[in-house]
């Protein structure tokens, strides 16, 4: 068995050769072992020996969230549920959750992604690493944590919520890394600074971010407000869950994708003809070595785009470029595409602004309206309204400047928007109720 120092620095071909392996393998089994996947490919008129080369890929079906919600809960499995030791799923906020199934061997192989991902960001053996992110049917927390012990590092459990608590216990077991989402890191922060805990007074040295697009002004916000490295982490339920992609600390510019495991693709998302590196598309992922729930071709609805020039780290993974957004996070205003990390991009270039906003939408007789309600920071919201009234103007000509939409814009004091100890909520669209 190759050590990872090995798999993570193959020359492209040996990497592509052990991928090649490894999807023929994956095609045979689902197309023997699943009937929905077997339908969809004698559709498409390709049978797993028409699989010869990489290029071939191209050639399957993609799998998408309907064909996961169609096939509810366990009709995608491809083992005896005798076999299946953990199931995970999403929330089911757009219709019936996702489900996800791990055999033992999956559990192992994702301690082992996890734990690479982790090494990428420099976390090591002697690491206190205060995971944040949410336990239970969500697969972040649990995942981190498997991950985690996988390493040898230390992992404290803590889950989300109770955030004065998780300010003491990070003080005084002296943590030096953080799991959590972006969005719940800031929040962290603000707590830290209400009960008058400086980051100095922390040993925290790294953060590790992710399960929800934030921007590069935000990166900054989290490692100028904790005293940390911020870097981000990629993965999603269906995949695996944490640990498909990671940054490592030789570059802020693109995740490595563990790619001897997770197949990446881009494609256009209304051609869905597929897109040479560096062009930008939707993400799409076949499993190579997942056993219980593997997926081929499946769309993330992730915007991003492949980096293959070489890394300063030396590791020959592609890279994929932070997500910008996700096809069914846009929201189309008056044929305008509008992405609520553009928005975020804007906001956190301004002196003042708070990173905390909400994005509401609205229909207003045949016209949607769009209205932006922003948090600025005490000094700013005490200003003369004058002042205010300008600060307002200027978000508004920037978003209009960068989106081309015109926007409402209401600025309000700090801690008025509801904080979030998971995802935070962006957007709120009345259009649907």
């Amino acid at each position: 068995m190759m050590r990872v120092e090995e798999i993570e620095t193959l020359p492209r071909a040996g990497l592509e050769s052990i991928q090649l392996k490894r999807l023929q393998a994956l095609v045979h089994r689902v197309y023997d072992k699943v009937a929905p996947y077997r339908a969809k490919m004698d559709e498409a008129g390709v049978r797993p020996g028409d699989i010869r080369s990489l290029a071939d890929l191209r050639r399957l079906p993609f799998t998408t969230k309907d064909d996961l919600r169609d096939n509810y809960p366990f009709g995608l499995f491809t083992v005896p549920m005798d076999d299946v030791v953990r199931v995970h799923a999403s929330s089911g906020t757009t219709g019936k959750p996702t489900v996800v199934g791990y055999t033992a061997a999956d559990i192992s192989m994702w301690a082992d992604v996890m734990a690479r991902a982790l090494a990428m960001a420099g976390v090591t053996r002697g690491d206190m690493v205060h995971n944040a992110y949410g336990y239970g049917l969500f697969t972040g927390g649990l995942g981190a944590h498997y991950g985690i012990e996988r390493l040898g590092a230390t992992v404290i459990p803590v889950s989300g919520g109770n955030t004065k608590r998780q300010i003491t216990i990070m003080r005084d077991f002296g943590s030096t890394v953080l799991l959590a989402t972006p969005s719940y890191a800031l929040n962290l922060a603000d707590a830290m600074a209400d009960v008058g805990v400086l980051p100095e007074e922390l040993k925290l040295r790294v953060g590790i971010h992710g399960a929800e697009p934030w921007s590069e002004n935000m990166r900054e916000e989290v490692e100028r407000k904790l005293g940390i490295r911020a870097v981000d982490i990629y993965g999603l339920s269906e995949v695996i869950g944490p640990g498909v992609a990671m940054e490592c600390l030789e570059t802020d510019h693109g995740m490595h994708i563990l790619e001897d495991h997770f197949l990446p693709e881009i494609v256009d998302p209304e051609t869905f003809e597929p897109l040479p590196p560096g062009e930008p598309g939707e993400l799409v992922f076949t499993t190579l070595t997942k056993e219980a729930f593997p997926l081929i071709r499946y769309r993330t609805k992730d915007l991003s785009r492949l980096i293959a020039e070489p890394c300063p780290c030396g590791r020959t993974l592609i890279r994929m470029e932070k997500v910008t957004g996700r096809t069914d996070d846009m929201l189309i205003i008056r044929g305008v595409n509008v992405f609520p990390s553009q928005v975020e991009h804007v906001l956190m270039g301004i002196e003042g602004v708070e990173p905390h906003y909400q994005i509401e939408v609205n229909r207003e007789g045949n016209l949607d309206t769009m209205s932006v309600l922003v948090e600025v920071s005490e000094r700013i919201f005490s200003d003369e309204v004058r002042q205010l009234e300008a600060l307002t103007r200027r978000i508004q000509a920037e978003i209009k400047d960068l989106l081309g939409v015109t926007c409402a814009v209401r600025l309000v004091e700090p801690r008025t928007i509801k904080r979030s100890e998971g995802k935070a909520q962006r957007v709120i669209d009345n259009r649907r109720i």
